[in-house]
């Protein structure tokens, strides 16, 4: 089974709200991203529960789609680092928007292509919105993290150009 190349993921991690505490007073959080068998992580953002990150990091999107998978974990020095929430993105509705986007032909100004909210099979915390910017599709969530008491993420994703299968 071959895989289908759809283009390139830009995960802009951008921060957190309400993380857990893990340490004595705080956490020392990092994030970690896995798309099929690729995986990025941020930088630890030593002392916060509220943390600013705007990381970007980059995923090949291929077919069939993967989910995005997050998993939030607390910086230790001297044991394992400890879980503080995860959540998913499916990424279905970003990769059919890119799809009408083409459909359309949009490719300037700021176009909304599709909406999606919250339910029981996603982490969504409130209705995001895939917009279609200067031609490039471009999804904003806000994820809550679960197994855990608290904690939310919020993303940037962006769908470069999808690369044209040869004929």
């Amino acid at each position: 089974m071959t895989s289908e190349q759809l283009g390139l993921l830009k995960v802009i991690v951008v921060q957190g709200k309400r993380l857990v505490i893990r340490d004595f007073k705080t956490s020392d959080p990092y994030v970690v991203l896995k798309l099929g068998n690729q995986t990025a992580k941020t930088k630890v953002i030593n002392s916060c529960l509220n943390p600013v990150w705007n990381e970007e990091l980059n995923f090949t999107l291929t077919e069939p789609l993967g989910v995005l998978n997050l998993e939030v974990f607390d910086k230790d020095l001297l044991k394992a680092d400890d879980k503080m929430g995860n959540a998913f993105l499916n990424l279905q509705p970003l990769v059919s928007a890119a799809r009408l986007r083409d459909i359309l032909r949009v490719s300037s100004g700021e176009t909304t292509l599709r909406k999606v909210i919250p339910d029981t099979e996603n982490c969504l915390v409130r209705e995001s919105s895939i917009n279609c910017v200067n031609g490039e599709v471009v999804q904003n969530v806000w994820l809550r993290l679960r197994g855990v008491e608290s904690g939310e993420l919020e993303l940037i994703i962006k769908l470069a150009t999808p690369i044209t299968p040869k004929t």
